[in-house]
């Protein structure tokens, strides 16, 4: 039964990733490329990667969350955690796909609040989940700089 959970949490993120990838993919050699490009933007290559690996240890530490011991904060946690993966998708929405760089800003903000109070939540449930969406936390950290940077170009 704890893979089946660990396999719809792989689902969910994925869907959810593979979504925004479609949108971003498209852009990315359209809209995106006319855009003026902040020095600190990493290679366009290096988004795949790093975003399969972060929904893939957002979805090992949501798992980790739903099968633990039953508490008070667990309900909380993962909740939380749905909030903030409908942010993420909505950031790809607003950025990508409204062309929202200044909307986007505002919602990547709103996100790695959502992202910082997941984890906090997380930590409450499990240690281990919590750390595994450090990377998260801190790869959307350097996002909301770059979009920041994006903002300030292309005005």
């Amino acid at each position: 039964m704890r893979w089946i959970v660990l396999l719809f949490w792989l689902l969910v993120c994925f869907a959810i990733a593979g979504t925004s990838a479609s949108w971003t993919g498209n852009e990315v050699r359209g809209w995106y490329s006319t855009l003026a490009r902040p020095s600190i933007a990493p290679p366009n290559r290096v988004f795949g990667p790093v975003w399969t690996l972060l929904y893939g240890l957002m979805a090992v530490a949501v798992w980790k969350v739903s099968i633990a011991a039953p508490s008070p904060w667990k309900s909380v946690a993962i909740t939380l955690f749905i909030g903030q993966l409908a942010l993420n998708f909505a950031w790809s929405l607003i950025f990508f796909r409204w062309h929202q760089i200044g909307w986007a800003l505002v919602e990547v903000i709103v996100l790695w609040i959502g992202i910082l109070m997941t984890t906090l939540a997380f930590a409450r449930v499990s240690v281990i989940a919590a750390w595994l969406m450090a990377p998260y936390l801190a790869w959307v950290s350097f996002a909301s700089v770059l979009n920041e940077e994006y903002w300030r170009l292309n005005r």
